[in-house]
């Protein structure tokens, strides 16, 4: 865990995963709904050995949640625009300040959300990749997503409606935005393999999707990222 300044000067925990190869780019990863837990430090652990720096914010700051009621209270109680604009700025920030010349920002269900407000707010990142999650669209201001976008999205999905993805691919359309939306034949957390420990009916793991989606984040990333 480490220690990163907001742009307003508070102070925010964090996860980092260091990769071997020094100066190497960044990712500030976007938990879900649960927290900073083991499953998300898993995924900054996953990019690390990819060859990326990879720093989770603590947003919840030091809660976790451990069953759905409690998941969603903590994500009602958050401030999504400062989260983005400060929160994840900052650690966008610290990367770029501590050797990574280019850094992403990606994030799960509510960090998916979280990134796509990012994208609108947050200018020193170079690229995100959301994965099947979005704000309500009318805190999308569409004309500031300058950045390529990734976007993962399941066709099943009782937490995101995929007719959301269609405004919010519509809407970004418009306004010129790079985007490369990829739709799966999968319910809401198909790349979380903890997804079906939950017993919840509308997540479900699913191996060939989940393995998809990150073939293509890791091709997305290393354009954009390394070249």
């Amino acid at each position: 865990m480490i220690e990163y300044k907001r742009p307003d000067g508070q102070l925010v925990n964090a996860y980092l995963a260091e990769p071997k190869t020094a100066n190497a780019p960044g990712i500030v990863v976007i938990q879900e709904w649960w927290g900073l837990n083991n499953q998300i430090q898993g995924v900054a652990d996953r990019l690390a050995e990819a060859g990326y720096r990879a720093l989770v914010p603590d947003l919840y700051r030091g809660k976790l949640a451990l069953e759905a009621n409690e998941a969603e209270h903590l994500m009602n109680e958050l401030n999504f625009g400062e989260a983005a604009g400060q929160d994840i700025r900052g650690a966008v920030q610290y990367l770029k300040s501590t050797g990574s010349s280019k850094v992403a920002v990606t994030g799960f269900c509510m960090g998916g959300a979280l990134t796509v407000l990012s994208a609108c707010n947050v200018p020193e990142l170079d690229a995100t990749v959301v994965w099947y999650g979005y704000p309500p669209l009318e805190y999308v201001d569409a004309k500031a997503v300058t950045k390529p976008m990734m976007a993962h999205w399941a066709l099943h999905d009782d937490a995101f409606a995929i007719g959301g993805v269609d405004h919010l691919e519509a809407k970004l359309k418009e306004a010129g935005a790079h985007l490369e939306f990829y739709r799966y034949d999968a319910k809401h957390a198909f790349a979380n393999e903890e997804a079906d420990s939950r017993n919840l009916p509308f997540l479900k793991y699913q191996a060939d999707a989940a393995k998809l989606a990150w073939t293509r984040t890791m091709d997305f990333l290393k354009r954009e990222l390394l070249a």
